[in-house]
């Protein structure tokens, strides 16, 4: 065997996302050969790839079937996760993915979504960091169980930077964290631009996979000050089945659309898709409405990125500050990874094909 042979059988093997051969992506590393043994790594689009195990397998047969039945094939894996973010201001340089949880109206779950899809990221490898954007109803201290815990400062290149609280393996930053949860934040849309934008500039959220950003309900100031001040990778929709949700939806997925911010949309998550009582866990009952979100999906032909489930778990652990994936609850967990897995794989196939995003500007 020879390395030419082994480049040749692997240019046989699609990475099944990007619709092109690993060969031709550059992604085969340090092929070894000793007599029957052939042992090289494949560099991911992302840590937490969820195809790991289908490319390995289509990789030992590629080989055995086209150079050599009898090796014995050892695949690595490692990633260098894609990124498509042009920043001319360079804020944020050590984050290759921008991910917004948005929704159009409130009590959806965005929170809940976002939270546990950055649990599910950093699950699978991916170094992750949370912000919390809704300046007048964060959730993020109450979901991991930081309430009353303050952020240290630091010097970094002689500027005072905000360093994240870390909690289950992951960066968290919210206006809760800076201000007494019993008083109201009472702010002006500009002091709240203000605060978002500090929140970007003024935190060191050092080399970060993905920032996920819980993002207010609406489509208002905070949402186009986030689009102004740094490029975003891109946009996932949180809606549960219900019409009054689907119609908010629809506003979210209107303004990322328009000309001015068109800021792509990785796909779109249904929340409280259907309850299941523990007792009878193979019941599935539509307590508010069908697939609505799927439907919704299919008709903007945006991807439909998973249905999580209204289990009382989920709520629970949000209450007691330890979210549905650090709990024991397998159901929920099963729908976060699944959710999350379809995410990235946009997510990769959006930075492989798309043109980088800028800042949006908006004139007037």
């Amino acid at each position: 065997m020879t390395e030419a042979d082994i480049l040749k059988a692997l240019s046989n093997v699609q990475e099944p996302d990007l619709g092109k051969d690993l060969v031709t992506l550059n992604m085969v590393k340090e092929v070894v050969i000793d007599g029957n043994n052939v042992s090289f790594t494949i560099v991911l689009t992302t840590p937490a790839c969820p195809m790991k195990d289908m490319m390995r397998t289509a990789c030992e047969n590629a080989i055995k079937l086209l150079v050599n039945k009898a090796a014995n094939v050892l695949v690595h894996f490692t990633a260098n996760t894609s990124s498509n973010r042009k920043d001319p201001q360079q804020i944020l340089t050590g984050v290759k993915n921008i991910i917004t949880v948005v929704s159009g109206k409130g009590g959806v779950g965005k929170s809940t979504v976002s939270a546990n899809l950055a649990l599910a990221l950093a699950e699978g490898g991916a170094t992750v960091g949370l912000m919390d954007a809704d300046i007048y109803g964060p959730s993020v201290p109450i979901m991991f169980g930081v309430r009353g815990e303050r952020p240290l400062m630091r010097e970094v290149n002689g500027k005072g930077m905000i360093v994240p609280l870390e909690k289950f393996g992951i960066k968290l930053m919210s206006i809760g964290l800076l201000v007494d949860e019993k008083n109201a934040v009472v702010w002006r849309g500009p002091m709240a631009s203000s605060a978002i934008r500090q929140f970007v500039t003024e935190v060191d959220w050092g080399e970060l996979d993905y920032l996920v950003i819980d993002m207010p309900p609406g489509t208002g100031d905070i949402h186009l000050t986030l689009m102004q001040t740094v490029p975003v990778t891109g946009v996932i929709i949180v809606t549960t089945p219900q019409n009054v949700a689907l119609a908010d939806a629809k506003k979210g997925i209107a303004m990322f659309g328009q000309a001015q911010v068109n800021v792509p949309i990785i796909g779109l998550i249904e929340n409280m898709a259907y309850f299941t009582p523990a007792e009878l866990p193979g019941n599935k009952y539509y307590l508010f409405g069908k697939e609505g979100g799927k439907k919704l999906a299919e008709e903007y032909e945006l991807n439909f990125l998973g249905q999580i489930p209204l289990v009382q778990s989920i709520r629970e652990g949000g209450d007691e500050g330890v979210p549905a994936m650090i709990g024991n609850d397998d159901l929920s967990k099963k729908a976060f990874r699944n959710f999350a897995s379809t995410a990235v794989r946009y997510i990769a196939m959006r930075n492989a094909n798309i043109a980088k995003t800028k800042p949006i500007e908006i004139v007037g």
